[in-house]
């Protein structure tokens, strides 16, 4: 067995999650990168400017290492201003904002030891073993999210470009399969 570098493999691991959300977003339309498609207004854009927020809140202000500008949308009052992308805030900034957000958090994970402590306002100081388990488990829940979006926009679905983890299927086999689920959920009805 070979032994690997901790902190790398936690490294790895939240780098494959944030290029999953970068994925989701390929060709599609500025409309379907912004639409709502839940009833809370979840949509492909806004999940990746909220995890902007969080890479830079997490690893840079957390361990006094300030990105160096602030995000409007973090001042606003508006509840869930950090979910939505405004029409004058272009997908080619955001994308190009989260590159920028990787940068300033790898240079934390980089520079500092796993048990480096940080701070949180109001919480219990934390470790940057503790963010990054975090900060994964954030961008992978949000990548489920961007990939059940992505496909009830446009049908694409998988794991990552290079695997989809799915049945190599065509769409005639994936409607029987759906409309055999379809048929045992009705049968469970009491």
């Amino acid at each position: 067995m070979t032994e690997t570098d901790p902190k790398d493999d936690l490294h790895r691991y939240l780098q494959q999650a944030r290029e999953v959300m970068l994925w989701k977003l390929d060709g599609l339309s500025e409309y379907d990168l912004r639409r709502p498609m839940t009833p809370t207004g979840t949509n492909l854009l806004g999940l990746v400017k909220h995890l902007i927020g969080c890479e830079l809140g997490y690893f840079g202000a957390t361990f006094g290492r300030p990105f160096g500008r602030e995000l409007p949308w973090l001042a606003d009052d508006e509840p869930n201003a950090d979910m939505w992308a405004r029409a004058d805030e272009s997908t080619a900034e955001i994308v190009a904002l989260y590159r920028q957000a990787w940068a300033h958090a790898d240079a934390t994970i980089g520079a500092l030891a796993l048990d480096a402590v940080g701070h949180i306002p109001g919480r219990e100081p934390v470790t940057l073993h503790r963010v990054l388990v975090h900060m994964i488990a954030e961008t992978s829940r949000h990548a489920g999210h961007a990939d059940i979006i992505r496909e009830l926009v446009d049908g694409a679905a998988g794991m990552r470009r290079d695997t989809g983890n799915l049945p190599d299927a065509d769409a005639q086999w994936w409607a029987d399969y759906r409309e055999r689920l379809e048929r045992v959920a009705r049968e469970s009805l009491p």
